[in-house]
């Protein structure tokens, strides 16, 4: 419809005014010109030849004729132009403006009201349109520009500005005032309200400016508007309304109050009224609450201030704040980084504030790993205690101590993994607080839903410093039952039958022990019950028991040790006669020796002709044992026969192998040292001639030498 009323009165479209240029001509010779001229010298050389009398005379106008015929040559050209190119804005600012020149404001007027039928959102339009009225005083023509501009678009601020500027050039205040609240139903931003405040305050109408900016903060609650409002209020010395300003906007604005700006602006207001605690609490409280990534330039302002205002402990406390906002932030990212919230923690009992303190292990305790795997609950676990001995040792709260350890008892999966450390120190509490009867309460706890070796030794031994011996003995059966293959608890437990005198006793949990189909270490429990019966002074017992273990293993350490105890072995049946003692004299002292020596070379010899005839390839071994037994012919002295076993020692000689790599391919040789035994010369010929070979070298090596 508005193109066709557009045609209807003359003008032209937009695309009916394109100017379609004709299309480029193709250059077919590109080469260079010999001689190059460039377009500023083409004008330069235009201009100079330019003669003075080709140059349009400037026409003077005499008569009235000439001025019409003039005016009217110019406007059918504005209007032409205006036909071919309506839409350019600049045109029609010429064209009035010309008519302005020309005395025609009707016709100027004309100009403007057909530039804004063609673009009324054009803001340019408008102010040069009202500009034009008032230059020329004509005040109601621009009072009814402004008010149709601000009616249109009312969301430009610039029109209401120049508008409100021009009734208060006029002095027309109340207009002004008027526009103002026009201005404001529109809810115009920060600079809106602020001239609006101004031109108030310009006359002194504090009241008014007051009551505008209660309308401000409702309409623009932010903490920018309550912080002008404040010091607005500051400025005009009235100190306990700016205090409520602040208030309020901590209070109505809620989490969006809570910025740095807001408390920035309120700690220095609160400064600069000399109210320096007020500004500390105010700094403290911000620093709790606000994220501690938005809070770097309100950490500054406090150390700034602490360092102005403060002592040393505010110093330190700023310190302390600091290093508390970057352990937020880190157990904010990862909760389950234990090792900050320890740190954490640490910074805080430093600090000595107990419910923070308690705040901050609640906090921590709640970060529960999420997998039923006892890696991930080890650092886990230290944070329950750490808190249980705080309790304790700390704050001293028994109550608040036992509550700890039962809730972290209750958390824990004892049917996957336990923490045995856990159980053992709650008991330990408890006997500390002298309730026996709770301490064998979790002890029991722990054996029925997750028995260790750890808890199982730690109970046994309480009882046994209570001297409780029948408790000892259940709970080392019940020990073994849970456990039959711990050669730990079967010596344990037969070391206390001894220390009671119970000897049958003793012997008979070594031999239930020995009996066993599978045991984890059942060199210690012959070991234990080796010595049990040295102890005793059993020999005979003692020897069946080497019969028997050798009867299971030949290891070198049963012979070395065997020989021992028959070399060491004292006869006492010789030593005392009828209860009674006497001085023995040299020749049984000597015949003592004798057999001792016998027993000791009898079980040598045995081992000897074990690992030659049995195991020949266990040479270093059967080495060992040589030298263990030339040790003992010697220590002998003239008893002793250790010539007889130095002629046994075997040659050392050193030799190479090869090296082969996991893929069994050739990785070179290694050197070893092997030995050659004298019985094994005898039996192998092809060693004499090796033998013969090192004698000649070695001969051979010592002439050379001499030479």
């Amino acid at each position: 419809m508005a193109r066709e009323a557009d045609a209807s009165l003359g003008y032209l479209t937009r695309k009916e005014t394109e100017v379609k240029l004709p299309r480029p001509t193709r250059v077919k010779n590109k080469t260079p010109a010999p001689v190059q001229i460039t377009a500023e010298q083409i004008l330069r050389e235009t201009r100079e030849r330019q003669e003075p009398e080709i140059r349009p005379p400037k026409q003077k106008i005499t008569d009235k004729q000439e001025l019409d015929e003039y005016r009217l040559r110019k406007r059918k050209e504005y209007e032409d132009l205006i036909r071919r190119v309506r839409w350019n804005i600049g045109v029609w600012v010429k064209y009035a403006q010309w008519e302005e020149s020309q005395k025609d404001f009707n016709r100027a007027r004309s100009v403007w009201e057909r530039a804004i039928t063609v673009d009324y959102t054009n803001q340019t339009l408008w102010l040069k349109y009202a500009e034009m009225e008032m230059r020329n005083k004509f005040v109601n023509h621009a009072r009814n520009v402004w008010d149709r501009a601000v009616n249109l678009l009312p969301r430009i601020d610039q029109l209401w500005y120049k508008y409100i500027h021009m009734e208060e050039m006029m002095v027309n205040i109340g207009g002004a005032r008027q526009i103002f609240e026009r201005w404001m139903l529109w809810e115009p931003d920060h600079h809106g309200w602020a001239a609006y405040i101004k031109f108030e305050l310009r006359y002194n109408e504090v009241e008014r400016a007051r009551g505008i900016y209660e309308r401000y903060v409702r309409c623009l609650p932010t903490v920018k508007a309550w912080i002008r409002f404040a010091k607005f209020e500051f400025k005009n010395g009235d100190v306990t309304r700016a205090r409520d300003c602040y208030h309020r906007a901590v209070v109505e604005l809620g989490e969006d109050g809570q910025t740095e700006e807001l408390f920035v602006a309120f700690a220095n207001f609160e400064e600069r009224c000399k109210e320096f605690e007020r500004a500390r609490a105010i700094y403290k409280y911000a620093l709790d609450n606000i994220p501690k990534s938005q809070a770097e330039e309100l950490y500054k302002k406090f150390v700034a201030f602490e360092k102005q205002h403060g002592n040393r402990e505010g110093i330190e406390d700023v310190i302390v704040s600091k290093r508390r906002f970057q352990y937020e932030d880190e157990v904010k990212k990862n909760p389950l980084n234990y090792d900050f919230w320890f740190d954490y923690i640490r910074l805080e009992e430093s600090v000595g504030d107990k419910d923070r303190i308690r705040e901050v292990y609640e906090r921590a305790i709640a970060n529960v790993p999420p997998a039923e795997e006892k890696r991930y609950w080890q650092r886990y676990i230290y944070l329950w205690i750490n808190y249980a001995l705080y309790e304790e040792l700390e704050a001293e709260d028994m109550d608040r101590t036992r509550d700890v350890y039962s809730a972290c008892l209750g958390i824990i999966p004892h049917k996957k993994f336990t923490f045995a450390k856990l159980w053992l120190m709650a008991a330990k509490f408890e006997i500390r607080q002298k309730n026996l009867t709770a301490a064998r309460t979790i002890l029991g706890n722990a054996i029925g839903k997750a028995p260790k070796d750890k808890i199982f030794k730690t109970y046994i031994e309480i009882e046994l410093q209570l001297g409780n011996m029948h408790r000892c003995r259940a709970l080392y059966e019940r020990y073994l039952e849970w456990a039959p293959a711990n050669c730990y608890a079967w010596s344990k437990y037969a070391d206390l039958e001894q220390s009671l005198g119970e000897t049958e006793r003793g012997r008979a949990i070594f031999e239930l022990a020995i009996s066993q189909p599978v045991l984890d270490m059942p060199e210690l429990l012959w070991k234990a019950y080796i010595d049990f019966e040295i102890n005793e002074g059993e020999n005979e017992r003692t020897r069946e028991l080497y019969e028997r273990l050798l009867d299971r293993t030949k290891h070198l350490k049963v012979w070395l040790s065997y020989a021992k105890f028959e070399g060491g072995v004292r006869l006492e049946e010789e030593s005392v006669a009828q209860g009674e003692e006497r001085e023995i004299n040299q020749d049984v002292l000597r015949e003592q020796a004798s057999q001792r020596v016998r027993r000791a070379r009898g079980v040598y010899e045995r081992a000897f002709e074990y690992f030659r005839s049995s195991a020949p390839e266990q040479k270093e071994d059967r080495k060992m044992l040589l030298d263990e037994w030339q040790q003992m012919e010697e220590s002998f002295g003239d008893l002793g026969d250790a010539a007889t076993v130095k002629k046994k020692q075997p040659r050392t000689v050193k030799r190479k192998r090869p090296i082969a790599q996991e893929d069994g391919t050739f990785a070179g040789q290694e050197e070893f040292y092997d030995y050659i035994f004298p019985d094994e010369t005898s039996m192998a010929p092809n060693l004499k001639i090796l033998e013969a070979a090192y004698k000649w070298k070695k001969q051979k090596t010592t002439i050379e030498d001499n030479d």
